[in-house]
């Protein structure tokens, strides 16, 4: 069985966007990192766990890429039982529950378990010179939607130190979806204290109960700033 947590009919909601469609910045050089969330078969259209019009990020993804020498893909890369899994718990997909140490839990369908082709990277993607994946969400008891940092908020992934030894300067983050993993990697770049560029036209959102503008507002707090591709032309 398929769960789509939006109809691919259903009109998705206007959302004023911070982007500045006029704003140009320097092109991709050496201190700047492309970090491409989530672009699995799972989250595309007749995945487990499909987000609206996800395939349309596949070929501005594409394009950025082969702009930048350096690329991080991450893919969420789940056990059976995992905790983010509604099944697990014996409730309904996007219902929310409070774990043990009091965090909330929003609850999933099952998706992108390990070693399945709902896990795989899109074979749209075409980013041969890509030198990092970071696999998230492993353990059973811990989710993960920030390439950064576990859920928990207190484990790292690695990616901070390994962007820094390259004297990356500059993020921009692309993917899916955008109101969870893209915004929390986003968001925790900026706390790292990266320059961070979300790119609209490369992010689609799942927009679950306001899901959308929270997001967009917890970036705005962050210092995230919000720009199409075009802006590096």
């Amino acid at each position: 069985m398929r769960y789509y947590v939006a109809g691919r009919n259903r009109p998705q909601p206007h959302i004023a966007t911070m982007s500045n469609s006029t704003e140009r910045l320097a092109p991709p050089g050496p201190a700047d990192a492309l970090v491409v969330v989530d672009v699995q078969n799972d989250f595309l259209p007749g995945g487990a766990l499909a987000v609206p019009d996800g395939d349309a990020v596949v070929a501005p993804i594409n394009a950025l890429a082969r702009r930048f020498a350096h690329v991080v893909l991450t893919q969420d890369w789940h056990p059976e039982a995992h905790v983010s899994f509604a099944s697990t718990h014996g409730k309904a997909p996007l219902e929310t529950i409070a774990l043990p140490d009091g965090r909330a839990q929003v609850l999933w369908p099952d998706h992108c378990l390990q070693d399945t082709p709902g896990a795989e990277i899109a074979d749209a993607i075409d980013i041969p010179h890509a030198r990092l994946v970071i696999r998230k969400g492993h353990r059973v008891h811990l989710d993960s939607y920030s390439a950064f940092k576990e859920a928990d908020r207190a484990t790292p992934t690695g990616l901070t130190g390994y962007l820094r030894e390259l004297g990356i300067a500059r993020v921009f983050v692309v993917g899916l979806a955008t109101d969870f993993c893209a915004a929390w990697t986003a968001i925790d770049a900026a706390h790292a204290g990266f320059e961070t560029y979300l790119v609209e036209d490369a992010t689609r959102g799942i927009d679950a109960g306001g899901s959308m503008k929270r997001a967009f507002d917890d970036m705005e707090r962050a210092g995230v700033r919000r720009i199409a591709s075009a802006a590096l032309a």
